[in-house]
């Protein structure tokens, strides 16, 4: 594979621009989705301690290598660029991006709407996805939505896999019903090593009995291992704040009360330990109850089906854009687009 992005030659339409701003597991696995793609050139990333920038495009492998040798981005020579206020600063140089993919912890609850804001005032028009997953973070950006509309901002919100990919076939599948009962989201995430996906593990703890996002948010890694050992890795997740309920209501499909997320992580195995679904329960036409079931299959990786259908959204709000239509939209209600 190909890691060098590059200037599309081969007659197609300019490639879009895309940003990654967060580089742990979750942006690392998003840089290497992109880097093959026709469509899309990875231009920008950024960490915590700085930024990489570059119109032709970011070697990910050479990226790779300046965050886990020296711990940011920044030091990736000769476009990057060290600051602990990485993202006003990348913003603020005015670099061309059209979109850009907020592979940020939603930790503390008001990050990625803080996050958010910051490219409200910069004064940048454009794109940005987010896999968010509690509903209360959405309906943080529900507050601002006039101001992003304004701004000329086209928000794609909880468009990862749950909320966002399952959310999709939620609401793809309502449709063979007069009324829905129920929507039930299972997941299971099997991954090698907690401490690849630091951030989305101390979510996961935040949805635990006797935890709080706060709580889970200033745990140290050993208070987290330790957790982790009482567990044997294994994280069992009921009745999550997850925002695919706030998604299809606002989507006019079903009540949020009827709308349940649980789901397995296992931290020390790859392997999922349970298949992946959404069940959507209904009423047709006809009096018929019946639910229709879709399964993601086992192999697919939690960053594929985060990553993946993320730029899909991200592409397909790059068209929206275009056409003018600006604001706040979520994965229940456009069709993503698929990226070459």
């Amino acid at each position: 594979m190909n890691i060098k992005q590059t200037a599309n030659n081969d007659n197609l339409p300019q490639p879009i621009r895309v940003g990654v701003l967060g580089f742990g597991g979750l942006g690392q696995a998003a840089a290497m989705v992109v880097a093959p793609k026709r469509e899309m050139t990875l231009v920008a990333a950024a960490d915590k301690g700085g930024y990489a920038y570059s119109v032709a495009g970011l070697d990910v492998l050479s990226a790779f290598a300046a965050y886990q040798s020296q711990g940011s981005v920044g030091y990736l020579e000769p476009v990057g660029t060290i600051t602990n206020s990485s993202i006003q600063d990348l913003l603020a140089n005015n670099h061309s991006v059209d979109g850009y993919f907020l592979a940020l912890p939603n930790l503390p609850n008001d990050f990625i709407a803080n996050v958010t804001k910051q490219f409200i005032a910069s004064g940048w028009r454009g794109v940005l996805v987010d896999a968010i997953k509690r509903t209360s973070a959405v309906e943080q950006l529900l507050e601002i939505k006039a101001e992003l509309k304004a701004a000329g901002i086209t928000y794609m919100t909880g468009c990862g896999a749950t909320p966002g990919l399952l959310t999709a076939a939620a609401a793809l599948a309502a449709q063979s019903y007069a009324e829905i009962h129920q929507v039930k989201i299972t997941f299971g995430v099997g991954i090698a090593n907690w401490e690849a996906y630091r951030a989305t593990i101390r979510e996961d703890i935040g949805h635990m009995p006797g935890y709080t996002v706060d709580r889970a948010r200033t745990m140290t890694d050993e208070e987290v291992q330790a957790l982790l050992d009482k567990t044997n890795g294994v994280l069992t997740l009921e009745n999550m704040e997850h925002a695919d309920d706030v998604m299809l209501e606002l989507a006019g499909i079903v009540d949020r009360e009827r709308v349940t997320v649980g789901g397995v992580v296992d931290t020390r195995n790859p392997k999922k330990p349970l298949s992946t679904n959404v069940q959507i329960t209904g009423r047709t036409f006809e009096g018929k109850i019946s639910t229709h079931t879709f399964t993601l299959g086992d192999e697919t990786s939690m960053a594929a089906n985060v990553c993946g259908p993320a730029f899909g959204y991200l592409k397909a709000g790059v068209k929206l854009h275009q056409q003018g239509i600006h604001g706040l939209l979520t994965a229940a209600e456009v069709m993503p687009l698929f990226v070459r």
